[in-house]
């Protein structure tokens, strides 16, 4: 039996029905679909093994690879069943996205249909799981990380009243053995560790994940060149893992899960390689013979920027001569974020980089032309109520949205979060919504319900199975598009 236990909750511990974007479904709250129904179309059980889960996200992976380096006796678990697991365990490791819903899409959503998002719900189910609680009287250990651990600041009298022992901020591989060890041995241990850059794994010190991911996804690099002042990852270094070390991965997702999907993480899958922010077009098609043209994986991007896409339109359609021989179309998220060049100029001082934060508005149109033309469809992120913001800010974004129509694309509005270098700075919560605001949201909606309905009739066209959700993932559309309409 294990020592060490990991988990994440219900909202996690999916493989989305193999369509990773699909998980933003869980930062909605509960709405009229039944909450059987609406779990099972966005965020299913994974599949598992007497409790193992056949694949788990990519950052719990990272944590049990690291651990069973430094020879830990160590059991990825499902949340439904630590109960089988925990009797000998004596720390339980959970990995967290967004625990409390304080995340920008949670956050706003959250503001929309005034209730909790699906993923606070489950994380708090499992943090008050009575076999938890069991374990901890007899002296199990909580250890907390991934992305969403920040948000355990705001929300310290829980810390305590859950006797959660640490909680772990940034990239842990060079300091998740001493403060396991230490809680082994009886040691005190700070409540919140933040890992300094001092501590900031090299490549060579990040351990290949020994077990599959969900969905496929394998991290080709960390960090951010851009420096946008709203963002934790530019706090990073940016650095970039070797071919090999990616293919390593790839092949192991490939054998072990017998899934044909794919999913390359970055801040910017199309700096791959790059010293700066102009793509290094040999190292990124190099990168995709790799994974589409030798392995011939259904193809995904985590995320990419407008800019690179508008600085090498010729590199992007190579790129996707490649990804469309195996589908028809695949996804990135992408940051748009504002049609202000003057919020561009004070808060996101690369975003527009090899051009001119002026040229902003321009700049996004002929990416996203790209895109649309390439079949590379973007889950776009704007965001509302950036310190500073004005109304004219605002209606240069509302006058962007609207020459963006003809691109096939999700534009979503997101309330600002304080996070990175503005972290200080106040919430934009829903009482501070202006009428500009509410009439730019509104126009998102539009713009999403009118592509949704497309993508979907794309997405579920083929098996007879996926055309029988179809009119449930419409209904879903259907009822945000309503809900916006009342705060209008």
């Amino acid at each position: 039996m294990a020592e060490v236990l990991l988990t994440a909750d219900r909202t996690l511990m999916s493989d989305y029905h193999n369509n990773i974007f699909l998980g933003f479904g869980t930062c909605a709250p509960k709405n009229i679909i039944p909450e059987w129904l609406y779990s099972f179309l966005f965020f299913p059980r994974i599949r598992s093994n007497n409790g193992v889960p056949l694949a788990a996200p990519y950052g719990l992976r990272k944590v049990e690879a690291q651990l069973l380096k430094e020879e830990f006796n160590v059991k990825t678990v499902t949340p439904n069943s630590i109960h089988r697991h925990i009797k000998s365990a004596k720390i339980l490791g959970i990995h967290t996205m967004d625990p409390f819903g304080l995340g920008p899409a949670s956050s706003t959503l959250s503001a929309i249909f005034k209730k909790k998002p699906y993923l606070a719900r489950h994380f708090q189910e499992l943090i008050d799981n009575p076999v938890i609680k069991q374990a901890q009287k007899r002296g199990l250990k909580i250890v907390i990380g991934g992305p969403g651990a920040w948000q355990f600041h705001y929300r310290k009298d829980f810390v305590e009243r859950q006797g959660i022992d640490c909680i772990i901020e940034g990239e842990a591989e060079n300091i998740l053995g001493k403060i396991f060890r230490a809680l082994f041995n009886g040691n005190s241990v700070p409540i919140f560790y933040q890992t300094p850059i001092k501590e900031t794994p090299t490549l060579d010190e990040i351990p290949d994940i020994v077990s599959p991911s969900i969905d496929g996804l394998v991290e080709i690099g960390r960090g951010c060149c851009r420096g946008c002042e709203f963002c934790n990852v530019t706090i990073r270094p940016l650095r970039w893992n070797s071919l090999n070390k990616i293919r390593r991965e790839v092949d192991l997702n490939l054998s072990l899960n017998k899934a044909n999907n794919c999913c390359l993480h970055a801040e910017d899958v199309m700096l791959y390689g790059s010293r700066n922010t102009t793509p290094d077009g040999k190292k990124l098609v190099k990168l995709h013979e790799l994974v589409v043209a030798e392995r011939k994986v259904d193809l995904s991007w985590s995320h990419c920027s407008i800019a690179a896409i508008a600085a090498k339109p010729k590199l992007l359609s190579k790129i996707s001569e490649m990804v469309l021989q195996n589908q028809a179309w695949w996804g990135a998220e992408v940051g748009i974020e504002t049609g202000s060049p003057e919020i561009v100029k004070k808060r996101m001082p690369a975003k527009a980089h090899p051009f001119k934060a002026e040229d902003w508005p321009q700049i996004v149109h002929e990416a996203m032309g790209l895109m649309h033309d390439n079949n590379l469809v973007p889950a776009c992120t704007l965001i509302l109520g950036l310190p500073q913001e004005t109304e004219d800010d605002i209606l240069k974004t509302m006058e962007l949205i609207d020459n963006l129509k003809e691109f096939r694309s999700l534009i979503v509005p997101l309330f600002f979060v304080p996070l990175g270098q503005l972290s200080r700075e106040d919430w934009f919560k829903s009482t501070n919504l202006s009428d500009l605001h509410k009439q730019l949201m509104f126009q998102c909606v539009e713009h999403d319900f009118y592509w949704a309905d497309r993508l979907i009739d794309s997405l579920y066209k083929n098996k007879w199975q996926r055309r029988l959700l179809k009119p449930f993932y419409k209904a879903f559309v259907a009822i945000a598009k309503s809900k916006v309409r009342q705060i209008e």
